[in-house]
């Protein structure tokens, strides 16, 4: 197959990525849809080069390779500026510049001092770089969700940018002239320029597709297991954890396992007196207490209405009647502020931690709940340590 073959045939599955992420688009959520717009957006130019490349001997040569050259260098940059957008970073403000300084570089050595050499350093150059920092950009990304699809997309970019550096040093030492023929002499790397190339709108793309497939499945699975309100996890979440870990602790004689159940005081007056919305203010506030005191391994969790749980991993029973003491002292000395209106915020919390007695988790939770029942009728604002 000769080079204006493969380079057809690669337009075409460019064009029919590009299709297919035109149709897929409205389906992904309104977060995702300017990433997956900028990539289609991407591999369309980089088929339009390819349409250059395989038609240019029927376009002047002065004016079609350059343009070529300036697409691939804006696909480039196309790719860069999505994976941004994927993970919300703003555009940098010299995104455009290498595509532009390139195109024109690449123009003055076509048309004015034409000079195949220079050419082919300047795209590769700029290439490389935006390819390079595609590939650092995703490698630096920590999240679980995505890995594996994100590796595959990360290798692709280092693949491309690696054949570019290499196609750059072929020619440049073979001695290109002005007149280089993709049908010549050395046509097998020409052959394989648009073979490799063609990765990133191909494979790129089913690999991007599959990480916007990952982001939204992650997203429902928070949905899940989170309160919409407070952003804490909800109570399927504390349940599930709190078994796993109770589990773990009969397994793993020794380890303490301790929790707090939390219940606002008076709730009901401030949704009485100042409305649902500032309610919803005030659990949120709280919230915000229960989850600036946690550790790493510490788990806070709205249990329901104005009730919180707080699980403690590795506290015994007077570690974590400390640590609810402080809480419970966090929240009092740090009153509520809405529309210049100070509200006095109290919590009372019963606390418990797992022994012999314990069968299961609830059995620790139940517990919990009764020594909150005991400080609520000891005045509230207090903590209780159930027996």
């Amino acid at each position: 197959m000769d080079p204006v073959t493969i380079f057809i045939v690669v337009m075409l599955m460019m064009l029919a990525n590009g299709w297919v992420l035109g149709l897929m688009r409205k389906d992904f959520p309104a977060a995702l849809r300017p990433c997956t717009e900028t990539w289609r957006t991407a591999t369309l130019l980089l088929a339009g080069s390819a349409v250059l490349y395989a038609f240019q001997y029927h376009l002047p040569l002065g004016l079609a390779s350059p343009l070529a050259n300036g697409l691939v260098m804006l696909g480039c940059t196309g790719y860069l500026r999505a994976l941004r957008q994927f993970y919300g970073l703003p555009d940098p403000r010299w995104l455009w510049v290498p595509a532009l300084v390139g195109f024109i570089g690449i123009l003055w050595f076509a048309a004015v001092q034409p000079d195949t050499r220079m050419r082919v350093s300047i795209l590769s150059a700029c290439c490389t770089f935006l390819l390079l920092t595609s590939f650092m950009l995703l490698v630096s990304q920590k999240a679980p969700e995505g890995a594996h699809s994100r590796r595959v997309v990360a290798g692709l970019f280092a693949l491309v940018a690696g054949f570019m550096v290499f196609r750059a040093a072929y020619f440049l030492g073979r001695g290109v002239s002005p007149s280089f023929d993709i049908t010549g002499d050395g046509a097998w790397i020409n052959i394989a320029s648009p073979m490799i190339t063609a990765l990133l709108p191909v494979v790129g793309t089913t690999a991007f597709l599959l990480m916007c497939s990952e982001r939204i499945g992650r997203q429902w699975e928070l949905a899940a297991s989170t309160d919409y309100l407070t952003g804490l996890p909800n109570r399927r979440t504390l349940v599930t954890v709190g078994e796993r870990r109770f589990a773990e602790r009969q397994h793993a004689q020794g380890n303490s396992l301790a929790l707090a159940v939390i219940d606002i005081d008076h709730f009901k007056q401030v949704n009485d007196r100042h409305g649902h919305e500032v309610g919803d203010v005030a659990l949120r506030h709280v919230a915000e207490h229960l989850r600036a005191t946690c550790r790493g391994s510490d788990l806070a969790a709205r249990h329901g209405g104005e009730e919180f749980v707080v699980l403690w991993d590795g506290l015994d029973a007077a570690a974590a009647l400390t640590a609810g003491e402080r809480l419970r002292a966090l929240v009092a000395r740090e009153p509520l502020h809405v529309g210049g209106e100070r509200i006095a915020m109290t919590i009372s919390m019963g606390v418990a931690a797992a022994g012999k007695g314990d069968g299961s988790f609830s059995d620790l939770l139940r517990r919990a709940d009764e020594a909150l029942y005991i400080a609520k009728a000891g005045g509230r604002n207090r903590v209780e340590m159930a027996d």
